[in-house]
């Protein structure tokens, strides 16, 4: 069956599309005629040629209403050249047709990557400009890469709608879908970082952590402890060590790309819900003075990228996030982290972000973290995985709700134990809802590097 439909997508496919064509008003006036004909038929057998004469004519009617529709002398089809993953995009298509031109609609093939499963139709409405028709389509891109909008169809009627025009055209238009920025340029991030500890601009941080910055003469009021002894002895006088905060810190954001990752949660799959979070959260690092880095795998690892060092550099860290790939396939954690392990010099904090459905598949995973734990401080995220709360709290009404209820319920079981594991190895854990993990993550960086644990 699907050769046979595959023949004859071919077969049509070769023939170029019919410049005029009947409308659905033509449609139901021959379904009305077809009894009258009948009626003629039985009570004037003599009369038959009035049918096909009558048949005649209104083919005659639907070539001319065809052909009094015009010519479309111009046509465009607007997209934006760059687009986010999650954010509407807006693809525009303007026609130039008669004043008379009735009930113009245009169709668009395209990625299935901008959603609506790669094909939309919308209706063209009169511009203020004399004979131009102009329609919006809303698409939510649904992955990230470059997404090529392959073909537009236009139809429009004629004055008496019997008779349509309609044309097609290859098109070459490209979009480019990168990972979702909106929290970095949210309100409440910016006004984040205008506090006066990250500020605009990186600064040190006198008075806090380990790192030794000056000497200053000691006050009343200030902490013993910081007194250097042996500089107030050499100087007869008493002076205090001021600290600063540790900067410089390394920071690897790793994704697991494959099957669980690809899976979607409310829309999305969960690997471009993670490339925002860490985006967002890397774009914190780098003002604040730590070195970020992406690393991606599945079954082998994707990509490495180097160290950025200042904010300026974030656009070559969101442009590395956008090649990240969409792989269904068991992730190969042991490789994967080896070869993280022995492509990093000095102890970094290893944001990794994963998710698994059962113990059994995340054995691997849980081994090879511990391996990565004795060198690196890992903070392992995942989501929070709503649809077995779902299943949990429905109603047991019947046989099939419980049993549900009761296999979620020891999914999560499961995976509680699962996340205690790693929690008891020295893993930091984050477990959340999509729509917080990126500020929780933020939350979770700020006090790792509050307490300079990362170095």
């Amino acid at each position: 069956m699907s050769r046979i439909r595959a023949f004859l997508a071919r077969l049509f496919g070769w023939l170029p599309a019919l410049p005029i064509v009947p409308t659905v008003r033509a449609a139901w006036v021959i379904a009305g005629l077809a009894p009258v004909a009948l009626l003629i038929a039985s009570a004037s057998p003599g009369a038959w040629v009035i049918a096909p004469a009558a048949a005649l004519a209104l083919i005659v009617l639907v070539v001319l209403d065809g052909l009094v529709a015009g010519a479309c002398a111009r046509h465009e089809v607007t997209a934006p050249a760059d687009t986010e993953v999650g954010r509407p995009c807006v693809i525009e298509v303007h026609a130039m047709l008669r004043r008379n031109a009735g009930r113009p609609e245009a169709a668009l093939e395209f990625d299935p990557r901008l959603g609506l499963s790669g094909r939309a139709e919308l209706a063209l409405l009169r511009g203020q400009q004399g004979g131009v028709f102009s329609g919006a389509l809303e698409t939510v891109p649904e992955r990230r890469g470059t997404a090529a909008v392959n073909r537009l169809w236009l139809r429009w009627s004629g004055p008496l709608g019997l008779g349509a025009r309609q044309v097609s055209q290859p098109l070459e238009t490209e979009i480019r879908i990168w990972p979702d920025l909106s929290p970095v340029r949210s309100k409440e991030f910016q006004t984040f970082l205008r506090d006066e500890r990250s500020g605009l601009i990186a600064r040190r941080i006198r008075g806090e952590g380990t790192q030794f910055e000056a000497l200053s003469e000691y006050e009343a009021g200030m902490d013993r402890r910081r007194i250097d002894w042996k500089a107030s002895a050499r100087h007869n006088h008493l002076y205090a060590r001021e600290n600063e905060s540790e900067r410089n810190n390394q920071i690897v954001f790793a994704f697991d790309c494959g099957q669980a990752m690809c899976e979607p949660v409310d829309g999305l799959p969960r690997i471009d819900r993670a490339v925002s979070a860490a985006l967002t959260c890397a774009y914190v690092a780098l003002k604040g003075g730590d070195r970020t880095a992406l690393f991606g795998f599945a079954r082998s690892p994707q990509l490495m990228t180097p160290f950025v060092n200042d904010s300026r550099g974030f656009t070559r860290l969101q442009s590395a996030a956008a090649a990240l790939d969409y792989e269904p396939v068991e992730p190969n954690f042991t490789l994967a982290l080896a070869t993280l392990t022995a492509k990093l010099q000095r102890r970094s904090l290893i944001v990794l972000f994963s998710d698994f459905t059962d113990p059994t598949a995340a054995e691997l995973m849980v081994e090879s973290i511990s391996r990565l734990v004795r060198k690196h401080l890992v903070l392992f995220v995942t989501f929070a995985d709503s649809e077995l709360d779902a299943f949990i709290g429905q109603e047991p009404g019947d046989i099939d709700t419980l049993a549900r209820s009761v296999t979620a319920d020891t999914l999560a079981r499961q995976r509680s134990l699962v996340l205690e594991r790693l929690r008891r190895m020295g893993v930091d854990v984050i477990e959340a809802p999509w729509e917080t993990i990126g500020f929780d993550l933020i939350d979770r960086y700020l006090a790792i590097r509050g307490r300079e644990a990362i170095g």
